[in-house]
């Protein structure tokens, strides 16, 4: 009578003990069908910081066998929560007014082909620019999306050449960012970024090539500009081989350290020419200069199968970019690599902040106040492209070593709580920095992550859902939307994410089973950011 049914299927024994202990009674599932139960592990530390925290009783392996009882006596009657680990092992068309965890069609924003395509949208809903909190990305199966890539990497290319030729000049960029200083902190001395290169030590190449590298940056200002429109009789644009060329040598310089030749004149253009960029280009302190891409499965998680690049000709073999493998292509991403990231002790990291949707029409988002980071388990460089130095999961990062020299101040483990984090800041000077660039950063792409994918998402009253979103910091500390997942992993891999993992559970249920029927219930740590 007072609908407290529930069913779980997945690896969710905190979400079966809270709701046990309100008072509600379990309807088991059955070992085959469609929501069919699977064996599930039992995180027994999860329980026990929920024993320890709530003070209840708690049934772990039901001795007694009460609950088992219950269950059977339940067994005719329809489960009111309903609580899976994804949307498809139930029927949304059979479900009437249960309260369920899930909404349809969310891949829109929880794939990575999805978000690519859907954030480009977000101008029609928000005065948001998707450039200042998303690397761009594109789709290679659509042939017009694959151009847009190979232009985009010549651009890239160009642009970086400009960066190069400044630095080993020793010219500073005069406006560009001042980035934080990763490095510093107790028992830390200032490491050179891998950008901060002072010189190039093999065979000089033709000054023509940077005067290539004008050129082509010129013309893209102009376009960005509308220069292009109503100017002067355009230059002559490279061609295909041109640009074969111009690569191999742009990848002399930067892999190979090829010298380049230029005048104090050449100089003082490029330094011109990136100020005016930057004014344009949201991404191109963050974008460096050796031209790396990050090459995804469009529906992969856990971060399979990606690979980080610097060559075009290898981004496109291994997406099977031709005309006779576009289905192949299909399934692949590429997206600008961050390459001037935030580093903790020289090694990369990327934080997972929870947020939840109550509703879609009118859209309704809570933000989680607590996260948690994951390191790399050896130091950063994009002289080594490896998934070691490079990709944060934990599923990546358990297959390999910890690096010999790794600083003492990095956890064992490789996870760190953002209040950690916020500490380290504040030693190094940054204290502000969470409150007031990184929290308002993440609020943001996770509301235009979601206004972008919202005539997408099929709406229903009654089911909310949990998601976990992954981001990395530029050297300036400003956010950088990577991936939004679906059945955010809530498997204890640490101290931190045992006890974060299950007051992120405890305090969902408080926000879609309490504050739903008593808007005056406390919420935990979700915060209301965004109500249509």
């Amino acid at each position: 009578q007072e609908k407290k049914i529930f069913t779980v299927q997945g690896p969710y024994p905190v979400i079966r003990s809270l709701l046990r202990a309100r008072g509600w009674v379990e309807k088991k599932l059955p070992s085959t069908g469609k929501i069919g139960s699977q064996p599930e592990k039992h995180h027994g530390s999860q329980e026990k910081q929920l024993q320890e925290e709530e003070g209840g009783e708690w049934w772990h392996e039901d001795p007694d066998g009460i609950h088992d009882l219950m269950s059977r006596l339940v067994r005719d009657q329809v489960p009111y929560f309903i609580w899976t680990n994804q949307h498809s092992t139930f029927n949304c068309q059979l479900l009437q007014d249960q309260v369920v965890n899930h909404y349809t069609r969310v891949g829109a924003f929880t794939t990575k082909e999805g978000l690519c395509l859907n954030l480009r949208n977000l101008p029609w809903f928000s005065q948001t620019d998707p450039d200042t909190f998303f690397p761009r990305c594109y789709q290679l199966g659509a042939m017009d999306e694959q151009h847009a890539f190979i232009e985009d990497f010549r651009l890239t290319a160009a642009r970086s050449l400009l960066k190069i030729a400044l630095e080993r000049a020793g010219d500073t960029l005069v406006g560009m960012e001042q980035p934080l200083k990763s490095g510093e902190g107790p028992g830390k001395s200032p490491v050179p970024h891998p950008m901060s290169s002072t010189g190039g030590s093999g065979p000089p190449l033709s000054p023509q090539l940077v005067e290539e590298a004008l050129q082509v940056c010129g013309q893209h200002l102009g376009s960005l500009e509308h220069a292009d429109i109503d100017g002067d009789t355009p230059s002559p644009r490279m061609t295909g081989t041109d640009w074969d060329r111009f690569l191999r040598d742009h990848y002399r310089v930067v892999h190979e350290g090829a010298r380049l030749v230029l005048s104090r004149a050449q100089q003082e253009r490029c330094q011109v020419l990136l100020q005016r960029l930057a004014e344009r280009l949201p991404q191109l302190s963050m974008e460096g200069d050796h031209n790396v891409w990050i090459l995804k499965p469009g529906a992969k998680s856990r971060g399979r199968d990606i690979v980080c690049t610097a060559r075009l000709e290898e981004v496109l073999q291994l997406a099977g970019c031709c005309k006779t493998k576009l289905a192949q292509a299909g399934k692949w991403v590429v997206q600008k690599y961050v390459e001037r990231p935030l580093l903790l002790f020289d090694t990369k990291f990327d934080i997972r902040q929870w947020f939840l949707v109550t509703d879609w029409n009118p859209l309704t988002v809570w933000f989680y106040r607590e996260s948690y980071l994951r390191f790399c388990s050896q130091p950063f460089s994009l002289h080594y492209l490896d998934p070691a130095r490079h990709l944060c999961n934990v599923s990546i990062q358990k297959q390999y070593r910890l690096a010999q020299d790794r600083h003492p101040q990095l956890p064992p483990d490789q996870i760190w709580s953002c209040r950690q984090f916020q500490a380290y800041l504040a030693q190094v000077g940054q204290a502000g920095a969470w409150d007031q660039v990184i929290v308002p950063g993440m609020k943001a792409a996770v509301v235009g992550a979601l206004c972008s994918a919202q005539d997408l998402v099929r709406s229903r009253k009654s089911s909310f859902e949990l998601y976990g979103a992954d981001f990395v910091f530029g050297e300036d500390c400003q956010p950088w939307l990577l991936e939004i997942n679906a059945s955010p992993t809530m498997a204890p891999s640490s101290a931190v994410t045992s006890r974060l993992c299950t007051s992120v559970q405890r305090d969902t249920l408080r926000v879609v089973i309490d504050h739903r029927d008593n808007p005056a219930c406390p919420t935990g740590a979700f915060e209301l950011i965004y109500k249509e």
